[in-house]
């Protein structure tokens, strides 16, 4: 009579203390969340409107940072828009068609295959500082390997990194260098896109073409929707390229928005503005994330579900 309250106690205590561990467990994650990125975060929000260069105490000034960015006070943060804005509707198509031809053409059965992946995985775990020394060498319009190549073929060469118009499609280019983590991503939703579908394929009478934009590209949105998110995201916050091989170069054509809020705080010391800078860039991001989500119903199918 009395043993089922007992059974609920019993349970009811076993369930308190899961939860007592899990929080436990779960507490250095959250503590570091909170410390390391939520209460600098709401710092930054407050410094914004502030004038705050590290050796004063900061002094409110409203809305100043915010209206002197956009009123036309200080034209290279427009400058400094418009160079990321070109990279990063530049590279990330680059990047992404790139990469997904190259991780199906390692997804086929040939030989030596993990030779191949291999390859093309090392140059995304390079440190930076080489693939920039690497890439400056490459890019000289002088004794670089490209031009030197191109002199020998009787085709004519280009100053890449050394010209305003060639700067950010020369880092575009640079950028498919490290395209090794995107591919990796791609050959997991590769592998499962199941057979049976290639199959009936067959059986209908198609092709290899039909199989690839029938069957792999649909299968494989989710994957790209993934990698274009993200891809867009980091594109924004791209600074190393600028800072380490063209100092926003020439005349600011290269001046990418992280290199500009970089410039502002350490070079400058304008902190203040500098987060303001930081928080416009998060709005961007979040604004051009909920864009690519909303129009996802249109281009990304599920398996298993009827909607898109």
């Amino acid at each position: 009579m009395h043993a089922t309250p007992v059974v609920r106690r019993g349970r009811s205590t076993f369930m308190r203390r899961n939860a007592r561990a899990g929080y436990l467990l779960a507490a250095p994650a959250i503590l570091g969340f909170l410390i390391f990125t939520m209460v600098p975060m709401v710092a930054s929000f407050v410094l914004s409107f502030t004038d705050y260069q590290i050796i004063n105490t900061p002094s409110f000034v409203g809305w100043r940072n915010y209206r002197e960015l956009f009123d036309g006070t200080d034209s290279l943060f427009f400058k400094s828009l418009k160079a990321t804005n070109y990279f990063v509707f530049l590279s990330v198509p680059l990047n992404t068609i790139f990469a997904f031809m190259l991780a199906s053409l390692l997804n086929r059965p040939i030989r030596a295959r993990g030779f191949f992946r291999a390859i093309y995985y090392i140059p995304s775990v390079v440190p930076v500082v080489a693939v920039t020394t690497i890439w400056m060498w490459l890019l000289n319009p002088d004794l670089g390997l490209i031009n030197v190549t191109l002199r020998k073929i009787g085709l004519p060469t280009n100053k890449w990194i050394f010209s305003e118009p060639t700067v950010i499609p020369s880092l575009a280019l640079m950028d498919l260098w490290a395209t090794g983590n995107i591919v990796v991503i791609y050959l997991s939703g590769l592998q499962g896109v199941g057979t049976h579908y290639y199959e009936a394929v067959e059986v209908d009478g198609g092709n290899a073409w039909h199989k690839f934009w029938n069957i792999t590209v649909p299968m494989m949105t989710p994957t790209i929707f993934f990698n274009v998110i993200m891809g867009f995201i980091n594109g924004f916050q791209s600074f190393a390229q600028a800072f380490m091989m063209t100092q926003g170069g020439p005349n600011n054509a290269s001046l990418f928005y992280m290199f500009y809020l970089y410039r502002e705080a350490f070079t400058f010391s304008k902190m203040g503005r500098a987060c303001a800078i930081a928080w416009i860039l998060f709005l961007i991001i979040g604004v051009l994330t909920a864009v690519i989500f909303r129009t996802s119903k249109y281009w990304v199918f599920y398996e298993g579900s009827d909607e898109r």
